[in-house]
């Protein structure tokens, strides 16, 4: 491993450290202790070296930039399907890659089925998609996912390695850029590239108060995690020249040192991002009665219901349904904010939706540099009139609601 590093003038080759690994990955060796691919960095090691000979090293400025190319996509599939958020990666990882010259690779793992979901994926313009399949990984294992997804970063030393911010995605990035030894930018909203191959990262930071703009200037890979429906989708090309690779799965590869004792299949439901119609609650909402009252709004359009933080924190909906930067981000064709304020840890995560209406009594309020449409009134008042409105459409009437 390129980065766990010996004194050979230290070590007694008393061998705690072999013991130690829980991986196997050291041994014993005529020119001292040597390290295997199956190293996961952990540090355990280091830790318990009695001759304090083992350590950590990545000199600054040793990269070379040009030996690490190209973007790699890790693809994540859901029941069965891709994850949409892929798509989206794939149309940014393109826009970027014409920047430099780069080719844009994708990687996915799963078992029955995944060779042919990554067909798919070839008509999005991608150079090649690396197919790990193996009946073992039938659900996630964060483990062996890892094992598989470094292996084709090893053999292919993409320049930056994009992932889906999802609950999979949170959890697999982490332990990739742990055993490459270098930097993750997680939540990005947005991504751009610098002539040099340094990724600019961009994502709220400090409460959202700014937004920060983040590279991995002196090592490579460069890690990034993107939210769902943050960017835009990624579109068909006419004649995809795209090659599909399949990679040599290994016993040890698909083991796992976690065990499955059960598992029940969740009946799938529209998640908020998914969503095209938003009603969103905000903390000038006073009551559970007031709620139910933007609800019959968000029913009325065929939509959902969505709060924000500080109404999720009152216990009057649940961080499923949150709006921001620690609950959802959303791109719906149609979102009303009733008695939002509009702090940018809100609407970072909503202003890139097509029509965005709000309604607050205060000609003041932030949200209303962000909405296309705003309404300066009591919501107690537009909002039952505006549900009597849709609903009297819905019935054909005919009958006009004055607002």
């Amino acid at each position: 491993m390129e980065f766990l590093k010996f004194d050979v003038q230290k070590c007694i080759l008393c061998g705690k450290c072999v013991d130690k690994c829980p991986f196997g990955a050291l041994k014993i060796e005529k020119s001292g202790i040597t390290v295997g691919d199956t190293c996961r960095m952990c540090g355990l090691c280091v830790r318990h070296c009695p001759e304090k000979a083992i350590c950590f090293e990545q000199q600054a400025n040793t990269v070379n930039k040009e030996e690490w190319r190209d973007f790699l996509i890790f693809v994540e599939q859901e029941l069965g399907e891709i994850h949409p958020v892929a798509y989206e990666l794939i149309g940014e990882a393109r826009k970027m890659a014409r920047k430099v010259g780069y080719g844009v690779h994708c990687v996915i793992v799963g078992a029955d089925g995944t060779e042919k979901n990554a067909k798919k994926l070839l008509e999005y313009g991608v150079n090649r998609v690396f197919v790990y399949q193996h009946e073992k990984f039938a659900g996630f294992r964060a483990d062996c996912y890892a094992d598989a997804v470094a292996d084709c970063i090893a053999a292919v030393k993409p320049s930056s390695v994009l992932i889906g911010a999802t609950a999979l995605g949170r959890s697999l990035a982490p332990r990739l850029s742990t055993r490459f030894h270098t930097g993750l930018t997680a939540d990005c909203t947005t991504l751009d590239i610098k002539p040099n191959s340094d990724m600019v990262q961009i994502r709220p930071a400090f409460g959202g108060n700014i937004m920060a703009q983040i590279a991995i200037a002196k090592s490579r890979p460069q890690f990034a995690t993107v939210r769902y429906r943050v960017m835009d989708q990624a579109l068909r090309v006419e004649n995809p020249a795209g090659e599909l690779v399949r990679c040599q799965v290994t016993e040890e590869m698909a083991s796992s040192r976690i065990r499955i004792l059960s598992s029940q299949v969740i009946e799938r439901q529209k998640s908020l991002e998914e969503e095209d119609m938003i009603v969103v609650a905000g903390r000038g909402v006073r009551s559970e009665k007031d709620v139910q009252m933007c609800r019959e709004l968000a029913d009325a359009l065929g939509g959902q219901l969505a709060f924000t933080r500080p109404m999720v924190e009152n216990g009057f909906g649940d961080t499923a349904h949150q709006i921001g930067l620690s609950g959802r981000t959303v791109r719906p064709k149609l979102i009303i904010t009733c008695g939002v304020s509009g702090a940018i840890q809100f609407t970072s995560c909503m202003n890139g939706s097509e029509c965005i209406v709000a309604i607050n009594n205060d000609p003041e309020a932030q949200i209303f540099q962000t909405a296309h449409y705003c309404i300066v009134d009591d919501l107690y008042q537009v909002v039952p009139r505006l549900t009597a409105l849709i609903n009297s459409g819905k019935e054909g009437t005919g009958h006009a609601v004055s607002l």
